[in-house]
């Protein structure tokens, strides 16, 4: 592709990133064969594509207005378009840097604002989000349909205490800043799964939000922040002879994955990036590594649907993974139908862009109970929320439903 950047951008590190990305793209259109947004809606504006051409414009001096902001807000960075493109063009990078000058040349409107600001403030702080999802909860039989969907039962896990063989193995973990207040149970599924391999968990108290969501919504002096929070605080524990970082959120670990982009400017943290992405794992990466038959697994679950979220297949390119440790570990897995669709989540997207999210929310779990599957599973939280639904299949994390099977001499 040709290009010729506008002087506002040309020689800055975002725009000489942007160039080279937009330069790999061939126009060929493969990815919108694999676009969620562009499935649904049939516009070229709607898919990468014509969200590529938006953003090279808006680079070379064309000025951003409301209906291109609108187009760039349906994507999902869902990443579908990364894993089809055949020249490899990093797409969610360049819509990175093209959603900052859209919105810095289309600003929002007040309610828009305020909205992606409260998220901000209250889904990356645990220490906020945990007891208002606990009022919720209590105010939750009083609240109308609507919002009493919203707020999420809490759930037990039915798992053995393990104590771990010894102390000679550790890892550390994202302990995450809505899971511990939706769904706590995961992590400690994690812990009780690692403690059979004779694995404990290091907790790094000092560490907190991944900085996606600050991210995703354009606060990229917050993102940046939280990220460097967060290296500080587990490179210490790292270079000391912890195994890995173990995020069992996959959002979170494809956002962390991400660090070395974010602060590719900053001479005091670019290489610290490198360094703690190289140790982070997810924990099927983890478990695929291990003697599972060391586990003692009785798999109760008779037929499971596997949800891949996105974040795993596309941005990690795990996709597979679950598949095989899952069978590895005795479970009976169900035919899945269009498994590289987007389920709508998507982090913020399902507050954002509610209409869209429900219609890819029902398509996928059409999808995933073509086969009649008695449980769902899945890697990610927030798909895991976006997926349930009162009555129907049950939608469990992996890791929750592996920790229940364990049994103990």
């Amino acid at each position: 592709m040709q290009t010729a950047l506008a002087d506002f951008i040309r020689d800055t590190a975002a725009g000489k990133e942007a160039d080279q990305i937009l330069r790999a793209c061939v126009h060929c259109g493969f990815c919108t064969a694999t676009c969620p947004t562009y499935q649904l809606l049939g516009d070229e504006l709607d898919g990468p594509r014509g969200r590529i051409y938006q953003i090279k414009q808006v680079l070379e001096g064309a000025p951003a207005n409301e209906t291109t902001r609108e187009h760039l807000d349906r994507c999902l960075t869902c990443r579908s378009c990364e894993t089809t493109c055949p020249s490899g063009v990093n797409y969610h990078r360049l819509l990175d840097i093209g959603r900052v000058q859209v919105e810095r040349q289309a600003p929002r409107p007040f309610t828009q604002r305020l909205m992606r600001r409260v998220l901000i403030e209250t889904l990356s702080y645990r220490s906020r989000f945990t007891p208002l999802i606990g009022l919720g909860r209590w105010l939750r039989p009083m609240l109308p349909q609507n919002l009493r969907a919203k707020v999420p039962v809490a759930q037990t896990l039915d798992a053995p205490l393990v104590v771990p063989k010894s102390a000679d193995r550790r890892v550390l973990m994202l302990d995450g800043c809505v899971q511990p207040g939706l769904a706590p149970e995961i992590n400690q599924a994690l812990e009780a799964v690692l403690a059979a391999l004779g694995i404990a968990i290091e907790r790094t108290p000092q560490a907190g939000c991944c900085g996606a969501v600050a991210h995703h919504l354009s606060d990229e002096q917050r993102a940046r922040e939280m990220a460097k929070r967060n290296i500080d605080a587990w490179l210490p524990p790292l270079d000391k002879g912890a195994e890995a970082l173990i995020v069992t959120a996959s959002g979170c670990g494809a956002h962390i994955h991400d660090y070395p982009s974010l602060l590719a400017d900053d001479p005091a943290y670019a290489e610290k990036a490198q360094r703690l992405v190289s140790a982070t794992r997810d924990p099927l990466q983890l478990l695929a590594a291990e003697p599972l038959e060391d586990l003692k697994l009785h798999p109760r679950s008779e037929r499971v649907a596997v949800h891949t979220p996105c974040t795993l297949q596309h941005a990690l390119k795990l996709g597979g993974l679950a598949e095989q440790v899952l069978t590895r570990l005795g479970y009976s897995l169900c035919t899945v139908a269009e498994s590289h669709l987007c389920c709508g989540s998507a982090g913020t997207y399902s507050m954002l862009q509610p209409e869209l999210s429900q219609r890819l929310r029902a398509r996928k779990l059409q999808a995933l109970k073509i086969d009649h599957p008695d449980v769902i599973a899945t890697a990610n939280i927030g798909c895991l929320l976006h997926l349930g639904e009162s009555g129907g299949v049950p939608v469990r994390h992996w890791l929750t439903i592996v920790a229940e099977d364990l049994h103990l001499d």
